[in-house]
């Protein structure tokens, strides 16, 4: 069993800059990979950006590469998704999520509450 709790979503205007945490916490799991999902109100969860426990590598959705840099704290467990040139297309609810074994990018074993970002024009 694992818990994920996100932070450091708000309000931005559009181009301006947000960075998310996400802390996890349990008795006793392994972590392959930890990343961030996004939800805009009527559509389904997508994929945003995750990275590798063991070599930290990364890997993007097209629709955020070179704006959104993910990154990780083994000692903390804890990943972040700092995002830059924000538009309003990414208003969204974002997910943090945690793989406990190696499994494809669009699979979660656990999900945190989600956090909203909102960015106006």
């Amino acid at each position: 069993q694992v818990q994920l709790v996100e932070s450091g979503g708000g309000l931005v205007q559009a181009g301006g800059s947000l960075r998310l945490s996400c802390a996890a916490s349990g008795r006793s799991f392994s972590t392959y990979r930890m990343g961030w999902f996004r939800q805009a109100p009527g559509k389904e969860r997508e994929f945003v950006a995750a990275i590798t426990w063991s070599r930290g590598t990364t890997s993007y959705a097209d629709s955020v590469k070179g704006r959104f840099t993910i990154s990780r704290d083994g000692a903390k467990t804890a990943v972040y998704l700092g995002m830059n040139s924000l538009k309003p297309e990414d208003t969204a609810v974002y997910y943090c999520a945690i793989q406990t074994r190696p499994r494809g990018l669009n699979e979660a074993d656990y999900w945190g509450q989600g956090t909203q970002v909102t960015v106006s024009s």
